[in-house]
């Protein structure tokens, strides 16, 4: 009989407690990272698929019939549904960040057959996923970032002024996260064809709710350019995470995706995507979210996010001191201080995520960014509406009102005041144009002098009041609060 170091109840106990201070998953108090279609039904089924599958290795479809299957199937319906014909062929990977990687993957590899010399460019609005960095950076591409005009949306010329011969990939984005901007694909794709270029449609957090949003212009496969677009199962398909789609157009395209070798004497190894052995959780999840709601059910939660955004979007409109950025498309939108109106009246959009906190709901706060051609975008907190937002609409409104009524005429907080409370030896460390890279304990001590982490404290929140800490990040350069972060995340998970 198997002796147990701790007892199962006692372990589940302790995940429970662990689980009441994440952020609620459900419930719609939580605009980001979370997409919740208020049906208890889904997730019932979603758990109950998950256990189902939980010993099958998504690594072999011939010995896991069953992940064949429902991948097929999955593939078929986005194919149908983003309007791609026979040949769009894809797979179902771990999530957007994958999906993303992959597509760089094979546009580098298909530049690279045709004739490709040097080294591959990556092209995209400056807006584009952080992920499109990610991939630049693991698979050696360089990276072009075109700089957009304040609303967001890149203008068609500006990205196809930079085509060139080294360009293995452009991105456009269905729509961008940062500010909801659907780029001008279209246009961009026509450009891409014409001169044989890849284009790829980042439709991660739009592509499984746009195809049912009203007066969107055509940007999947109805576009004739677009030769690979990803779309995100575990945002508006509803399917816990991590399940994305990424479908390609044509079969020998799609192909150069896979990573096979029988150079070993262990078992063939045939990969369509980054990892080998994995879980079928997600997919099996997925795939019984997809076959419950349909077409009709998916149809009817994108409505009832594309009415609570455009509520959500009038009633920023009527707040004074607020603005929305852009003309988001999808069901999201970004939130900056009104400056047309007077100094006093001004909300700064990062007190008021801040002071919304204090009322029950989060909202993601987003730093500015000066592009390479010095024009700056501005500061701005993020809203991810998802079906279950239209039962809290009457809460949230009054919460989002009453915290800009609280912070109207407080001034943003500067860089020149984040880094003023600083000690000086510190800012002139920070700001040395001869600073090297920080090892570990340099950048911890620096956490603890800004004042981010607790001296001796393990996994430690940050603070309630992240406004501060946003200025820092525009304050800084960005490798350093890069190499900031990366030690504030690490030392999350280090043991005691």
């Amino acid at each position: 009989m198997t002796t147990f170091a701790e007892q199962p109840a006692d372990i589940l106990a302790r995940l429970e407690q662990l689980r009441q201070a994440d952020a609620p998953t459900h419930g719609g108090h939580v605009l980001s990272y979370v997409y919740d279609s208020g049906l208890a039904e889904l997730d019932e089924l979603a758990a109950a698929a998950i256990r189902m599958v939980q010993p099958v290795n998504g690594l072999d479809p011939t010995t896991f019939t069953s992940v064949a299957v429902m991948e097929r199937e999955i593939v078929g319906f986005a194919r149908d549904m983003l309007h791609g014909d026979g040949d769009v062929v894809g797979s179902v990977t771990t999530g957007g960040t994958e999906s993303c990687l992959l597509a760089v993957k094979t546009a580098r590899d298909n530049w690279l057959a045709a004739g490709g010399v040097g080294q591959p460019r990556l092209l995209a609005p400056v807006t584009v996923h952080a992920a499109f960095q990610k991939a630049a950076h693991y698979f050696g591409l360089v990276l072009d970032l075109v700089p957009v005009p304040p609303a967001g949306v890149v203008v068609a010329a500006d990205l196809v002024a930079r085509f060139g011969d080294d360009v293995a990939l452009v991105v456009v984005s269905a729509p961008s996260y940062p500010f909801a901007s659907l780029d001008p694909i279209e246009k961009v794709a026509a450009a891409c064809l014409e001169r044989g270029i890849a284009c790829h449609v980042d439709a991660c957090i739009g592509g499984w709710v746009l195809p049912w949003f009203t007066d969107v212009p055509p940007w999947d496969f109805r576009v004739q350019g677009v030769t690979s677009l990803s779309a995100d199962l575990h945002k508006f398909g509803y399917a816990p995470k991590g399940a994305s789609v990424l479908l390609q157009r044509g079969r020998d395209r799609q192909r150069t995706q896979y990573f096979a070798t029988t150079r070993w004497p262990g078992y063939p190894v045939v990969n369509p995507t980054m990892l080998g052995s994995k879980s079928a959780g997600a997919l099996a999840a997925g795939w019984a979210i997809v076959h419950a709601l349909g077409t009709d059910g998916l149809a009817a939660l994108a409505a009832s996010c594309e009415v609570s955004t455009q509520t959500l979007i009038a009633l920023v409109d009527e707040i004074e001191g607020l603005r929305v950025v852009g003309t988001p498309v999808g069901p999201l939108l970004a939130v900056a201080t009104d400056e047309a109106i007077a100094i006093d009246r001004r909300v700064d959009p990062h007190h008021w995520a801040d002071q919304v906190r204090e009322h029950g709901f989060l909202l993601q706060l987003q730093p500015g960014l000066t592009q390479a051609d010095g024009t700056h975008l501005a500061h701005t907190t993020h809203l991810t509406v998802t079906p279950v937002t239209e039962h809290v609409l009457p809460e949230l409104s009054r919460a989002l009102r009453a915290a800009a009524d609280e912070v109207r005429g407080v001034p943003p907080v500067t860089s020149e005041q984040v880094l003023g409370s600083l000690p000086t030896e510190i800012v002139a460390d920070l700001s040395s144009p001869d600073a090297g890279p920080l090892d570990s304990a340099t950048a911890y001590g620096l956490l603890e002098q800004i004042g981010l982490v607790t001296p001796g404290s393990v996994g430690a929140p940050l603070p309630d009041r992240m406004a501060p800490f946003l200025a820092l990040i525009e304050a800084l350069p960005a490798s350093l609060t890069e190499r900031l972060l990366v030690e504030l995340l690490a030392r999350l998970v280090e043991p005691a």
